[in-house]
């Protein structure tokens, strides 16, 4: 068996994606995943701890990306333009290639409501990481954590325009849209009362 052979948490995360998209995410073992690729399962356990880690696993580097936008930023910037350079940073995750990827990853998701509540999960915690950048930028809690929740918002929109079966657009070009969207929004006078 090839156990160090390098990608292997790669191999495993495929060959996990494909199992759980063909026979469901509960009817999956750890087994079944390792046994997919020529591995044992003490070998996935190595990389993994369970099976949703499979499927979870770049959450930190969507992160990172996230993160490397904000510091990227000039001294300064206003929370709105921290958040659109997160994005702009992020989008770099989701080339073209990966498109088919994340349309089964998210229809695998879509059918478990234990995963679906993960998803939120990892959702709310890239909002409370991106706010807490923020705040390190010298933004106040209030508006870093308005900021913060709005980037998120907007990436969760454009994420799932994205993988929509008749979409074409990059990521970049879609989330610049729902971008547009929440300014114009927040640019109409408030309504009188």
């Amino acid at each position: 068996m090839a156990r160090w052979e390098p990608g292997t948490a790669e191999r495993l995360q495929e060959a996990a994606l494909e199992l759980f998209a063909a026979r469901g995410f509960e009817q999956t073992t750890v087994t079944d995943i390792a046994r997919a690729v020529g591995l044992t399962e003490r070998t996935f356990f190595r990389h993994f701890s369970d099976k949703r880690e499979a499927l979870f696993h770049g959450q930190r580097l969507l992160a990172d990306a996230f993160l490397s936008g904000v510091a990227a930023a000039p001294d300064g910037a206003a929370p709105v333009e921290l958040v659109t350079r997160a994005l702009r940073s992020a989008a770099a995750f989701f080339p073209e290639e990966r498109r088919p990827h994340s349309r089964t990853r998210q229809s695998v998701i879509d059918r478990n409501p234990a995963l679906q509540e993960r998803e939120l999960l990892k959702l709310a915690g890239l909002a409370a990481t991106l706010a807490d950048a923020l705040r390190a930028r010298g933004i106040g809690d209030l508006p870093a954590s308005l900021a913060a929740q709005s980037g998120i918002t907007v990436f969760g929109l454009a994420f799932t325009q994205w993988i929509a079966d008749d979409e074409h657009r990059p990521f970049t070009e879609i989330a610049e849209s729902v971008l547009h969207e929440l300014r114009a929004l927040t640019a109409a006078p408030a309504p009188p009362e």
